[in-house]
């Protein structure tokens, strides 16, 4: 996986902003936000990624327009990655957008060529996005969660998850337990995308990569980001090595702008 910082290759200047945090690994990790980020390169729309500390995402995106996540009690906004800024359609008013799904459906519908959504497919890729986020990921989050918050800058911890730390990891029978319940999580979408008797066994439709895809490979980019020798060295050999060749099949539009 490679990066580049400052002007995209592929033109200039960069018509897109993404917006993305880091930790103190050399690479992003966030999987919301990866799920842009493939959805740019696979539609090869230039962008920069404007990188933000947690604890500026509030006022930046604030300072930028950008719509809030959710609310809070008080009714006080709340806002959240992912975010992009679209200077290319209009420069002189460029759309903000917030929200992965939501992003996606914008991409989707201002660049229509190379669609992540191919016909008829737009209503069963949202159910199959619903479960990866939903379902899928609950198991992990206990594992990965404070992982994330352990690898993030000292200064930005406390704007992380409402604060995890260390006490939060799972250790020893703990923490295996969870891994088996991921791993069944695993075993029940590899046995969904089974059923696609007539694909390549590889992805989510049967033959070309989709927003599914991404979905799932993002999911594996933080486990292999955070967590490459308890995490990732037990999922890339699941279900014969499925999840390798799908992060594989994604590996082309891995490129960080």
């Amino acid at each position: 996986m490679s990066s580049r910082h400052g002007t995209s290759s592929r033109s200039s200047p960069a018509g897109i902003i993404l917006y993305d945090v880091r930790g103190h690994t050399s690479q992003p990790w966030a999987p919301n936000i990866w799920r842009v980020r493939f959805i740019l390169n696979y539609k090869r729309l230039p962008y920069q990624t404007s990188w933000l500390a947690f604890q500026d995402v509030e006022r930046e995106l604030s300072r930028i327009g950008a719509p809030p996540s959710s609310y809070r009690s008080d009714n006080s906004p709340v806002y959240a990655l992912p975010v992009v800024v679209d200077h290319a359609r209009n420069p002189s008013r460029p759309k903000v957008v917030s929200g992965a799904s939501k992003i996606a459906e914008y991409l989707e519908a201002s660049y229509p060529a190379r669609p992540i959504f191919p016909d008829g497919s737009r209503a069963m890729q949202a159910m199959f996005v619903h479960y990866i986020q939903e379902v899928l990921s609950k198991p992990l989050l206990p594992i990965m969660v404070p992982i994330s918050h352990q690898q993030l800058p000292e200064q930005t911890q406390a704007h992380f998850r409402g604060g995890y730390d260390a006490s939060g990891t799972l250790v020893g029978p703990q923490r295996e337990h969870a891994w088996l319940a991921v791993q069944e999580q695993f075993n029940f979408l590899a046995k969904i995308m089974d059923k696609n008797i007539d694909g390549d066994g590889i992805v989510s439709m049967g033959h070309d990569v989709t927003y599914a895809d991404f979905t799932i490979v993002s999911i594996l980019i933080w486990i292999e980001r955070m967590a490459p020798h308890d995490g990732w060295a037990r999922v890339r050999t699941w279900n014969g090595g499925r999840w390798t060749r799908l992060w594989d099949r994604c590996r082309e539009y891995m490129e960080v702008y």
